[in-house]
């Protein structure tokens, strides 16, 4: 096969894309088009992800790779020929681009086979609402599989194309949203004094939310905050509001800091709600375990790109952006690179995004030369 190839199947995928459950049809593309490289086994995981299985010819360690499914509901802007197909989703996030580069390396392993040990690729679901990961780790099919390391790739524009970008530790942050729901009481606007109007506890719960962010990056005690959705009343301009409620996205570098300022900002809405007489309900949502990178898979992965001749990158921080591969690097050693889309390249889940092409060979022989080198 050439290149072509496969620039070709990554244009279809980006034609019909599924969104984060819902992905039986792109798997079963992923499926067909592996069939003629003969993987030992492929295993439906997960309820609509692929569990793809390549043997050596005699027995040793295993290493799994793995790509995401799934699409955003995002309008697509971009005039192509290879454009969504469907108007309210589209693949804003390259990862119709990773699975084409999981299905080069399936290929190149098809056309040199493994000399020993075993490489799983993985084709995992529901990545953007944080479902995915989990899901795949709760499979009764991938429970009975003795997995030694796992590696990841994410395209990340604004790097230099098709360099990398590699750390040690954090690589993606712990990422979960918050929703809180303030309950109080409507009257006739014409007396206000009789309800308990939600406005002035959810802006005095948002300003103080907003103060608890250290937006420093190369600081340990990192702490994002971004206000995504609030509602407050009814558009009915007789009656004052009597319920809203506010949700917030937020991250930090660990685990630990995130889960301490989630208590904190728990606690502080159950506070202004008792003094403003509401009751009020926390709920969280889009949960991202932070991704924690071991060193000796990150020393295989600079490894690697030394021996193809390509830029690396070592990076001060982590990426501020969310990745449910965090749940996998929890349990087993592994780490997640970056794969530099181009310095101008539109950002992650803006409408005009797509995959630049020209990442899925380097994208793929990195992955080939891991997987060769830690499993020989």
């Amino acid at each position: 096969m050439d290149l072509k190839d496969f620039i070709t199947f990554r244009h279809l995928l980006h034609q019909y894309p599924d969104l984060s459950g819902f992905e039986s049809a792109t798997r079963e593309l992923i499926r067909a088009f592996l069939k003629p490289f003969r993987p030992d086994k492929m295993q439906e995981v997960a309820a609509t992800g692929l569990l793809v299985k390549f043997d050596g010819k005699k027995p040793g360690k295993t290493i799994l790779v793995r790509a995401e499914l799934d699409a955003l509901p995002i309008r697509e802007v971009n005039t192509f020929s290879h454009k969504s197909g469907d108007p309210l989703k589209s693949h804003k996030c390259g990862h119709d681009g990773h699975m084409v580069i999981l299905c080069r390396l399936a290929w190149l392993l098809h056309q040199q086979p493994l000399d020993q040990g075993t490489a799983y690729l993985l084709f995992q679901p529901a990545e953007e609402n944080g479902l995915g990961a989990k899901a795949v780790m709760e499979d009764p099919v991938f429970r009975a599989l003795k997995i030694d390391q796992v590696i990841a790739l994410h395209n990340t524009p604004g790097f230099p194309l098709g360099s990398i970008q590699i750390r040690y530790g954090a690589f993606t942050p712990a990422v979960r949203s918050i929703m809180v729901g303030f309950e109080g009481r409507t009257s006739h606007a014409a007396e206000p004094e009789n309800g308990l109007c939600p406005a002035t506890a959810m802006n005095l719960f948002l300003s103080k939310a907003l103060e608890m962010a250290i937006a420093d990056t190369a600081s340990d005690n990192f702490f994002l905050v971004s206000p995504v959705y609030m509602r407050l009343g009814e558009k009915s301009y007789g009656i004052t509001a009597g319920s809203g409620e506010v949700h917030l996205t937020i991250r930090a570098w660990s685990d630990t800091m995130l889960q301490q300022q989630s208590d904190l900002m728990e606690q502080m809405a159950a506070s202004i709600g008792t003094a403003f007489r509401l009751k009020i309900t926390t709920g969280w949502t889009q949960e991202f375990s932070a991704n924690n990178n071991d060193p000796v898979v990150v020393d295989q992965i600079q490894r690697a790109a030394d021996e193809l001749s390509i830029q690396s990158i070592s990076l001060t921080a982590p990426m501020k952006w969310g990745e449910d591969f965090g749940l996998f690097t929890q349990h087993y050693p592994g780490a997640m690179f970056g794969l530099g889309a181009g310095e101008h390249h539109p950002a992650l889940h803006n409408p005009d995004y797509d995959f630049e092409d020209q990442l899925i060979e380097p994208g793929s022989a990195v992955f080939e030369r891991v997987v060769r080198n830690f499993l020989c």
